[in-house]
């Protein structure tokens, strides 16, 4: 008969390896939006934002590797990568990077589901657990951003560069959307089980 494995428990530690992963991620954000919007040193760029992006992962694998999961980690390592996508698209904009609307449909799907997330409160539910599908739409997108960048800071990187960082990006855009839907239904089974009931009861 086969083990199953104990599921992560998260704890109230502060100082853990993947926190300071993320702390470090956090960072980067200010750095890489100086890089990109002052001196315009693109290549330097292109490394804090691949760096920020890998570390996402790194931070995830280290944290269940070694069982660290903890509290905070469960914050900080979403905000931190909502922070690094809010960041790059602004950057990206500015800089003419990428066109506004593919910002407007990122930015449009994060207010959809802002808004899902405060109507869950008022009902006294908290947020709906991440989905996978997200998880990779926001995984695919920190891919994107770089190799897009790449395309602009290196011309003779542009025709191979430029394809590779789109198809990533409409993949990350769809795979954004699909996760909204799969949020919103959740969002709605919620409050027709509430109204079924008369109400949450609030923990």
């Amino acid at each position: 008969m086969s083990q199953q494995a104990a599921p992560f428990v998260a704890n109230d530690r502060i100082w853990t390896i993947p926190n300071v992963i993320s702390f470090v991620r956090l960072l980067g954000v200010p750095l890489f939006l100086y890089l990109l919007l002052g001196p315009e040193q693109d290549v330097a760029a292109v490394i804090v934002l691949a760096l920020g992006g890998t570390t996402d992962w790194v931070d995830g694998y280290i944290a269940r590797r070694l069982n660290s999961v903890s509290r905070l980690g469960e914050l900080l390592d979403p905000f931190a990568d909502r922070l690094y996508i809010l960041a790059t698209l602004v950057g990206f904009t500015v800089r003419e990077v990428v066109p506004w609307w593919l910002t407007t449909a990122l930015l449009l799907r994060e207010a959809v589901l802002g808004v899902a997330l405060l109507v869950l409160r008022r009902h006294g539910y908290g947020p709906p657990p991440v989905h996978y599908v997200g998880k990779t739409g926001t995984f695919v997108l920190l891919g994107a951003f770089p190799v897009l960048l790449l395309a602009e800071a290196v011309p003779a990187a542009h025709s191979v560069a430029a394809p590779i960082g789109w198809g990533l990006a409409w993949w990350a855009l769809g795979l954004y959307w699909a996760a909204a839907a799969l949020y919103l239904a959740q969002t709605r089974t919620l409050l027709r089980a509430d109204r079924t009931t008369g109400g949450a009861v609030a923990g």
